[in-house]
């Protein structure tokens, strides 16, 4: 079998699908892979580490998809590289399948076999699958980064002899994978940690990293979450009396980060003009959610606002300013995922089109849009 693993395309995407490990691994499977020529450019992995590896460099996609059984992406192709892949080639990608249902039916229609990594199953087996979690993961982290950057202070308390410099107050709204790990390294960076979620179940999880949780309404909290383990949308008087907590508690904080999203629908707006008036002048908010329409009244996608004194930051695809790792990270999901699907003993593809993860991935197959949360998308 082999593998084609192309340079993305889409403006300020840094990641690549695959690494020098991951490549070295797919050899050991009996899987061979070409890399289009420049594609780990952005991620630090330069062409001679993937030859190293076992890789075929490719001057151009066309020679890198060629007789190509799978095609490795970061991102869902564009028409152009659809046009260049073959009838009946397997592709593995975050397809965004959930809001770009025409770029899914394109897929069908070119008669690709098409695997949305982003619908991953929540279930035990898949966690090393689950680019979802990685990413956002490095998100968190970066998020905080970005902030620390924009700051016009430091985040520690410090002692000395001029006097004591007083520690950032940081709130992290959304306690998913990208908001644990904003915890986590507000906290290393040395500041005072609050944090928010609609899931009571959070809140467990925000204390053993040393921050301290918002309450809203306790009881609305225990049925906030879905069986998949993401939020629910909240009534309206859930959301009233919401904006009433975090409005008295955000004008006290020097650094906001949202990561709120829910599933193929616009983002929530959390923090409302008013809300960035009334933070101190020099605070900054860091909109996570911005690709999904924002968290954050004002946030610019791919900009760093200014309103009412307080920088609001919108960079879009916050994983591909951590290329390096991401890129790591999420070709260790994707060769997990492929992994099961190969013979052992005839190192062909054998994939079992009744597996839990393969039936919860696929979206096209046959000319067909197959996904049951995609009906009707033929």
């Amino acid at each position: 079998m082999k593998i084609a693993v192309l340079k993305e395309i889409r403006p300020g995407e840094r990641r690549v699908a695959a690494s020098p490990d991951a490549v070295k691994k797919l050899a050991a499977l009996g899987v061979e892979v070409v890399i289009e020529a420049g594609a780990g450019a952005g991620s630090a992995f330069a062409d001679d580490a993937f030859k190293a590896a076992g890789a075929t460099i490719a001057s151009t996609a066309a020679e890198a998809l060629g007789q190509s059984d799978m095609i490795w992406k970061v991102r869902a192709p564009q028409a152009g590289e659809i046009a260049a892949m073959k009838k009946g080639a397997i592709l593995v990608a975050h397809m965004a399948a959930l809001t770009d249902r025409a770029g899914v039916q394109a897929c069908a229609d070119a008669g690709l076999t098409a695997f949305a990594m982003e619908l991953m199953p929540r279930i035990t087996r898949a966690q090393s699958m689950d680019i979802l979690s990685s990413q956002s993961n490095l998100a968190g982290y970066r998020a905080v980064i970005e902030a620390a950057s924009e700051f016009g202070r430091g985040f520690p308390m410090m002692m000395t002899a001029a006097g004591t410099v007083a520690p950032a107050k940081a709130f992290v709204m959304g306690v998913g994978v990208a908001g644990l790990q904003a915890i986590a390294t507000a906290k290393r960076l040395g500041a005072v940690v609050t944090a928010y979620d609609v899931r009571a179940a959070t809140k467990e999880q925000v204390e053993s990293l040393g921050g301290k949780f918002v309450v809203v309404d306790e009881e609305a909290m225990k049925t906030a979450q879905t069986t998949g383990g993401y939020a629910k949308e909240m009534s309206e008087d859930y959301k009233k009396k919401e904006q009433s907590v975090i409005a008295e508690h955000i004008k006290k904080q020097d650094i906001v980060i949202t990561t709120a999203l829910i599933p193929g629908k616009r983002a929530p707006i959390l923090v409302t003009e008013d809300m960035v008036r009334s933070m101190a002048p020099g605070s900054v908010i860091v909109d996570l959610a911005v690709e999904a329409g924002g968290n954050v009244a004002g946030a610019e996608a791919d900009k760093v606002a200014v309103k009412h004194g307080v920088k609001i930051v919108g960079h879009t695809n916050m994983p591909s300013r951590i290329a390096a790792d991401a890129s790591a990270l999420f070709a260790r999901n994707l060769l997990n995922f492929l992994t099961p699907m190969i013979d052992k003993s005839t190192k062909a593809l054998a994939i079992n089109w009744d597996d839990e993860i393969v039936k919860g991935t696929l979206v096209t197959r046959d000319g067909k849009v197959v996904h049951p949360m995609l009906a009707g998308g033929n």
